[in-house]
């Protein structure tokens, strides 16, 4: 067996024996060594394992920590965040409760606005119907007032023409010889005229008849109905009405016309009549002398002589009237002017003294002041 020398690298030959003794003695003294290099590398590689593994605990604590610590930031950073947003999310909450309430009060507000828009609104339609329904009311009720003047008026209308008409039936009744004829409607010349004939057939004169059917009595009546008498040549002219003049009982004669209540209209005609058929007498009576003097006198004792000189005397009367007022009003202004200027007069004489009594003697003497000065005295 060889074996080489450890240390001087030298060869040598064993023989079994001792090579038998030497490899169990150097595999005795390996095992040892090997048991120690491995005890040594074991407890080497059991350092280093700790040591590697303290060294990785303690990068891993530290990692940890650091992680904790970053954890911890994140963490109180998310508190933070989280407590920002809670005060975001509070302050969000408390203005959109503010906003809820704002917007709840302009709600309730444009609510009442509109309620009260609606009450406006519908206080102006009850309103506008109730003054629809009060003009209707008004229009209705002054409809009814006109149809009730119409009616009045219409009655008063017929009743008129009843009345006429039946007075006209009983002239030609009671006088069959007299020629009765109405007066058309809107022509002017009063209501009925009233030819007398005598029994003889002659023409005795006209009368002109006006029926009044009112509740009051009216002065130009007279007027306008002498004014008709003359348009037709009437005689005689008289007014029928149940309302007479208030000095005035039952009838009589007012300013040139007869005027009479209906119960006594056909005894006043009877009178008339036999007056106008006695005029008619004389008037034919007369009839004999000389033809200028009967037409002369036919012209004076006759009716449109009358007429004539009956509106002459109210024209003149008129004149009068209108010449009496100018004399009292320019005697009146007479008077005053002349006070006036009496007035006028005195306070400059008065100032001419004063004048004089200041100045004196070198006043002028004015010769016409002293005249009237001299008048007056």
């Amino acid at each position: 067996m060889q074996v080489t020398c450890l240390h001087c690298k030298k060869t040598f030959e064993l023989s079994d024996a001792l090579a038998s003794d030497y490899k169990e003695s150097l595999t005795e003294e390996l095992l040892v060594k090997h048991k120690q290099d491995l005890e040594k590398t074991k407890k080497e590689a059991l350092e280093n394992s700790s040591k590697k593994l303290r060294e990785e605990f303690e990068l891993q604590l530290k990692r940890t920590g650091e992680d904790l610590e970053e954890k911890d930031e994140r963490i109180k950073k998310l508190i933070e965040d989280m407590s920002d947003l809670t005060k975001e999310l509070r302050t969000s909450k408390k203005e959109k409760d503010e906003a809820k309430l704002e917007m709840e009060k302009k709600l309730a507000e444009e609510e009442d606005k509109i309620r009260l828009d609606a009450t406006k609104k519908a206080q102006e339609e009850q309103h506008t119907i109730l003054m629809a329904k009060e003009k209707q009311l008004q229009d209705a009720l002054k409809e009814a007032e006109d149809m009730k003047r119409k009616l009045s008026q219409g009655s008063q209308q017929s009743q008129g023409e009843v009345f006429e008409l039946e007075f006209e039936e009983n002239l030609l009744e009671r006088y069959p010889h007299d020629t009765v004829s109405p007066v058309g409607k809107g022509i002017k010349g009063g209501d009925i005229v009233q030819e007398v004939i005598d029994a003889h057939g002659n023409y005795a004169g006209k009368i002109l008849w006006e029926l009044k059917n009112t509740k009051t009595w009216s002065e130009g009546w007279i007027d306008k109905l002498k004014t008709d008498k003359r348009a037709i040549t009437g005689d005689e002219a008289v007014i029928i009405s149940e309302i007479l003049p208030t000095d005035m009982k039952v009838a009589g004669f007012r300013n040139g016309v007869w005027v009479t209540q209906p119960a006594f209209a056909f005894s006043l005609c009877d009178t008339i009549r036999v007056r106008l058929i006695q005029l008619q007498q004389v008037k034919n009576a007369s009839k004999g002398k000389d033809t200028k003097m009967e037409i002369l006198y036919a012209y004076l004792s006759g009716t449109e002589f009358k007429n004539r000189v009956e509106a002459i005397v109210e024209s003149f009367s008129s004149m009068q009237q209108e010449i009496e007022k100018e004399k009292r009003y320019f005697s009146n202004k007479w008077a005053r002017d002349e006070k006036a200027i009496r007035q006028v007069i005195d306070n400059t004489i008065g100032m001419h003294g004063d004048l004089k009594g200041i100045i004196g003697n070198s006043l002028p003497i004015i010769k016409d002041l002293e005249l009237l000065g001299d008048g007056e005295n």
